[in-house]
């Protein structure tokens, strides 16, 4: 599978995701909106995320997938499958104990997450409570996690990409029966551990029946597995650091009164939109793709150009849909959070803040995008010491200036933070990989980045101008009439910003035909 079909595939099923989560974020506003129980969910939601970025998505992915896509081209399909059986069985065995550890110990975990809560007697008891119920979560996601890097690994895309919909359906579902239960943050607690279950019994289902297995026994250190220990060592800190972001995030927004966690909350929600749909694509489709094809010139002895042309190809594509996506943040942020959010318990008041929030964290969007080609382009020959270097500084600055602006401008300040921080470590990603063999940029990507910036620009002028002259079908508004001037200005940003790529040639009908049809090699 190419690039562009892999990307293609991911994107999709991660669009997918993404409306089944909007669905959810607009029961969730309307049920929960932004007061105690909500904030207490949204620990409670983030606790074992932060945890499974760090082992699944973070460290343990990008150490396992280059080394099990090395075993499938050099040693074959059954010595892989028993690397990654083993790397399984060893995951379930360290997780199940960290799990229990962790639920054992909540109250006190609370407060170091949280410290704000701490004399809120209702926020902390529903945190230790919801965090409790859904803490199993991280253990499931992990070896859901393991299972897709699998079927990544055989260029499958589809079932790893779809899992998020389960999750998103799952809380919906939640939300739909929480009369049932005491609160509709309980209800949503036990909606996401039940996700978990859902999600891993999908992809072993998937694995079989594409005619993949992994073969399983009792769990040993063996060399390949410790490879994986030593590689995660960085990529642990690395994952750590930037989780400690969002941790330091949370417990900063813990003092800053009711609701600044919730608003925080639905803000990244939209932000990660193009960051979930471009970013995880590329991620997730160039680092299998990245790292077969430097096994390949380590095995045979010379350079095609293959790589070179994927970390490209992949950082265009990024840009392409990463600049007028924060754009379009940045530009009509109010009016977005006023038709997806603003009903029931989510009032005008909080759109306001989310929509400022949402503006701060637009700035550096495209540079947290592009920061995925950029990792991948590391991780793919084993190299987990580099971005470690990058996210400790950036984690540092972030941590700095957020702490400086939220005594001025509040829970926005934690944004805007994040927003500028996000452009230094790009800065950083280009000045490291100056020397890497198969990350130079070439001129076909030097061409088009200027293009792309004037015709984003041109469409942020278009949709500014267009939402000025729609005020009137947004604020106040029925939400039939909401609704069609959200379409009015997708549609003709899409079309302004598509008019002008096309009409500068940075993409052509032909190239698109020629690449969704190219066969893989």
């Amino acid at each position: 599978m190419n690039l562009v079909k892999a990307m293609a595939t991911v994107a999709g099923m991660t669009g997918l995701s993404r409306i089944a989560g909007f669905v959810r974020d607009m029961m969730t506003a309307a049920i929960l909106g932004a007061g105690p129980v909500a904030d207490a969910f949204f620990i409670a939601l983030k606790l074992p995320n932060l945890f499974r970025r760090i082992t699944a998505e973070g460290a343990f992915s990008v150490s396992f997938v280059p080394l099990y896509a090395k075993a499938l081209e050099e040693e074959g399909e059954e010595a892989a499958d028993r690397f990654a059986g083993n790397a399984f069985m060893v995951m379930l065995s360290i997780l199940s104990v960290f799990t229990l550890l962790a639920m054992l110990f909540m109250p006190y975990v609370l407060y170091v997450i949280a410290p704000g809560f701490a004399d809120d007697p209702v926020r902390y008891g529903y945190s230790v409570e919801f965090s409790r119920i859904s803490f199993p979560y991280l253990l499931l996601m992990s070896l859901t996690a393991l299972l897709g890097g699998v079927l990544n690994a055989h260029n499958r895309f589809a079932p790893f990409a779809f899992v998020p919909t389960l999750f998103n359906l799952s809380l919906i579902m939640s939300l739909l029966v929480s009369s049932y239960f005491p609160t509709p943050g309980h209800a949503m607690a036990w909606g996401l551990l039940a996700s978990g279950f859902l999600q891993l019994a999908f992809l072993w289902v998937s694995m079989k029946r594409a005619g993949f297995t992994i073969i399983l026994g009792r769990p040993r250190l063996d060399g390949k597995v410790r490879r994986v220990f030593r590689l995660m060592v960085p990529g642990l800190l690395g994952a750590g650091v930037v989780q400690l972001n969002l941790f330091f995030d949370i417990m900063i927004a813990s003092f800053l009164g009711e609701g600044a966690i919730s608003y925080l909350y639905y803000a990244d929600r939209l932000n990660q939109l193009p960051l979930g749909v471009v970013g995880i694509a590329v991620g997730t489709a160039l680092l299998p793709l990245l790292s077969r094809a430097m096994a390949r010139v380590e095995k045979e002895g010379h350079d095609d150009g293959e790589a070179r042309d994927l970390f490209n190809r992949a950082l265009e594509y990024c840009l392409l849909l990463a600049l007028p996506a924060a754009a379009a943040l940045a530009v009509i942020p109010l009016t977005l959070i006023t038709v997806l959010f603003e009903r029931g318990a989510f009032t005008a008041e909080d759109s306001a803040v989310t929509a400022n929030i949402l503006a701060c964290y637009s700035i550096g969007l495209p540079a947290y995008i592009a920061t995925k080609v950029f990792s991948t382009a590391h991780w793919a020959r084993h190299d987990t010491k580099t971005p470690v270097r990058i996210s400790m500084i950036g984690m540092g600055l972030n941590i700095v200036i957020a702490v400086a602006l939220a005594p001025f401008i509040g829970v926005v300040g934690i944004a805007l933070a994040t927003g500028l921080t996000g452009w230094v470590q790009y800065a950083q990603h280009i000045r490291a990989l100056q020397n890497h063999p198969h990350a130079q940029l070439d001129k076909r990507f030097l061409r088009n980045i200027p293009k792309i910036i004037t015709a984003t620009c041109a469409m942020a002028v278009g949709l500014y101008i267009l939402a000025l002259l729609l005020q009137g079908w947004v604020f106040g508004a029925p939400l039939a009439s909401k609704i069609i001037a959200v379409l009015i200005l997708v549609v003709s940003g899409a079309v302004i910003y598509g008019t002008a790529i096309f009409g500068t040639g940075v993409l052509r009908a032909k190239d698109i035909k020629r690449h969704l049809l190219k066969k893989s090699a």
